[in-house]
């Protein structure tokens, strides 16, 4: 009697779109995903404008994305792929600390937030997962904030820099906290050097500072006290 020919299923993998200007990172992500039974990479962008041109031609079912990219912010990268692609999947990722951004990754269109250096490569693969299931990936501990500001009263929850300032205005606050001029600002965010300074007289009018120096030593303890730093 003839054996009968049993053909397995071709295993049906998701596609990630790795967005990360460190190749070194980016080739550490692809390897990681490698070992993954379901998931493979189909492709790798430097900048946001290469994410915006591979998108269309590779078909990603994920984007992993990094916040700190030298042609854009990875807010306004969000704001974009949403606009052009809406309901495409994009978790971030970031030294950044997840309390402060977290939030703003959700409400620009991300669908999760990971923080680079934190937990196992198998959280990574699992908050990949997560997303592509069509939930929301973020750690616990944002989590609880998330529901805690939804549930409590408005105005009795956090009263940081992040709740009162704008996603642009965060960024700007960030940078001059870091050390660089408006003109480097400028030419980092892609505008005028009067933009950032208009951007600073509104982060100063809505923090209560009355001078620029008393700005610009907050600045300076908020970014030691996150420990931030632009890659």
């Amino acid at each position: 009697m003839a054996k009968r020919n049993r053909t397995q299923p071709a295993p049906q993998f998701k596609k990630i779109l790795l967005v990360d200007d460190h190749p070194l990172m980016r080739r550490g992500q692809a390897d990681l995903l490698s070992r993954e039974q379901d998931l493979m990479v189909c492709g790798e962008a430097g900048t946001a404008r290469e994410a915006m041109e591979a998108i269309p031609k590779l078909k990603p079912d994920l984007v992993l994305m990094d916040m700190t990219l030298p042609d854009k912010d990875g807010l306004e990268l969000l704001k974009d792929i949403q606009a052009v692609h809406p309901g495409l999947p994009v978790l971030a990722m970031s030294m950044q600390d997840e309390s402060l951004y977290a939030a703003r990754v959700l409400r620009a269109g991300g669908r999760g937030y990971v923080m680079k250096g934190a937990g196992s490569d198998e959280q990574l693969a699992n908050a990949i997962r997560t997303v592509l299931s069509g939930q929301i990936a973020v750690s616990p501990r944002v989590s609880a904030k998330i529901l805690e500001s939804v549930a409590a009263p408005s105005g009795k929850v956090g009263d940081g820099p992040e709740t009162k300032l704008s996603d642009r205005e965060m960024e700007v606050m960030r940078l001059f906290g870091e050390g660089w001029s408006t003109d480097e600002i400028a030419q980092r965010l892609h505008l005028s050097p009067k933009t950032v300074d208009v951007h600073r007289m509104h982060i100063k009018e809505k923090l209560g500072f009355k001078t620029t120096p008393e700005f610009q030593r907050f600045a300076i303890r908020w970014v030691s006290s996150q420990g931030q730093t632009s890659a």
